[in-house]
């Protein structure tokens, strides 16, 4: 997508200084009423563990699958028939040619995103679209045109946040499928060892 003006409200956010960017790209941006952490594996038990150490079982669902009902569950609540993926420029290979991150890019602090605009269902072939038809990592960042929640997808922690209505954010801790708690921009949770 040529035109990044869809961006504005990430880019324009506020969040941009100390830890404030890292706030941006965790959670979204300020404003929201609740926000929610999509757990992709549990938090760590204690201090020293790497994700590595994590046991899961052969049919945990990956990132991707875990992240559509995630943006499914946010749709259902809002006009979501248009959308805004934004894409980390450091997946590279099958995931984003060459062409793309020489394009216009969305520019945040220590990030730069690749954007993308179309319906949410589009979400339900990211694999063939950036990965080749293989597993690949959820978008950095889903919006719908509305900016009625925000999903982000940092490519460090073992979550994905959620910026919503405080109704949207309980559909999606009482979801049976999905692993999602409350939580706070101001106070990021215990990560894994690198």
């Amino acid at each position: 997508m040529d035109e990044l003006s869809a961006a504005d409200w990430l880019v324009g956010s506020g969040w941009g200084s100390g830890a404030e960017p890292m706030r941006l790209i965790t959670f979204g941006p300020p404003g929201f009423a609740a926000y929610a952490r999509l757990r992709f594996i549990p938090d760590p038990a204690g201090p020293g563990l790497s994700e590595a150490d994590v046991f899961l079982p052969e049919d945990h669902p990956s990132e991707i699958e875990q992240s559509r009902i995630a943006l499914r569950t946010l749709a259902s609540g809002s006009e979501a028939a248009d959308c805004y993926f934004c894409v980390w420029e450091g997946y590279t290979g099958s995931f984003l040619s060459p062409e793309l991150t020489r394009g216009p890019l969305v520019t945040l602090p220590h990030r730069r995103y690749v954007l993308f605009a179309g319906p949410l269902a589009e979400v339900e072939r990211w694999e063939d679209h950036f990965g080749a038809g293989r597993p690949c990592p959820p978008p950095a960042f889903a919006w719908p045109a509305d900016h009625a929640w925000c999903f982000t997808s940092d490519v460090d922690p073992h979550w994905a946040g959620i910026a919503a209505s405080a109704a949207a954010v309980t559909s999606l801790t009482t979801h049976p499928s999905l692993d999602v708690v409350p939580a706070s921009p101001d106070r990021p949770p215990q990560a894994y060892d690198s």
